[in-house]
């Protein structure tokens, strides 16, 4: 798997501007980039080379990118695949994803959210090797544990948060007293807060602050820093596995 700098992502879209928009884009942030105009063209670059992501659109000329999404998967294939579409129908999304797509992305769509997107994809692929010597943590008498997406009182009380909370919490603990922009939170999280942005971002927040400070009376453990982002304020101590 390539680093992110140099990793190679296949573009399959035959709308002209937005091939341009999201090649450059792409391009400016260090990526490679092949485009493809149809599902035929993609097998052509798949028979030479091995991407690491494959950004697919859902209405191409010819095979449509469910279909094609369906047979790479049926080949055993498990490159990362973003579905771009047209639709912002919540069926066709279920069904993209049904196919074997990682991740939808309905169009129009913010730049900046597709980027985030594509980074977590990206992450997540390159997870089945990366080290990670520090998978539990402990703070403010809690410990989390990464591996089984758990966080819990020292005691072993579980503390139920959604996917977004922990997400964050993760970032948070592995980053403590560091101020950490919204955007870098968004980034970090898988883009699933992309739809609203800082406001989405504020929220889940609100909300994370609320279960581990009922857990933990008496402690501000997330402070806002004004006009810059969020700090962890606990210190955090590594675990042994």
């Amino acid at each position: 798997m390539s680093t992110a700098t140099d990793a190679l992502i296949v573009l399959v879209e035959d709308d002209q501007e937005i091939q341009r928009l999201v090649r450059d884009m792409l391009v400016r942030e260090g990526f490679s980039v092949e485009v493809a105009l149809s599902g035929a063209a993609l097998d052509q670059v798949l028979a030479g080379q091995r991407p690491d992501l494959v950004i697919l659109d859902l209405m191409l000329p010819g095979e449509d990118g469910l279909s094609i999404c369906r047979r790479l998967r049926t080949r055993g294939g498990s490159v990362p695949i973003l579905m771009l579409t047209a639709k912002a129908d919540p069926i066709d999304r279920v069904v993209g994803l049904e196919m074997g797509a990682d991740d939808y992305l309905a169009k129009p769509f913010n730049p900046r959210e597709l980027l985030a997107r594509v980074r977590a994809l990206l992450r997540r692929a390159r997870g089945t090797t990366d080290t990670e010597p520090n998978r539990r943590y402990a703070f403010a008498g809690l410990v989390i544990d990464l591996d089984a997406r758990r966080l819990s009182t020292e005691a072993g009380e579980p503390i139920g948060l959604t996917a977004a909370e922990f997400e964050l919490l993760t970032c948070f603990v592995q980053r403590p007293r560091r101020v950490l922009t919204r955007d870098q939170l968004l980034d970090w999280t898988r883009g699933r807060m992309a739809e609203a942005y800082d406001r989405t971002i504020d929220m889940t927040i609100s909300r994370l602050r609320k279960k581990i400070e009922a857990a933990t009376p008496g402690l501000e453990l997330i402070s806002t820093v004004r006009n810059n982002g969020y700090l962890f304020v606990h210190p955090v101590k590594s675990l042994p596995s």
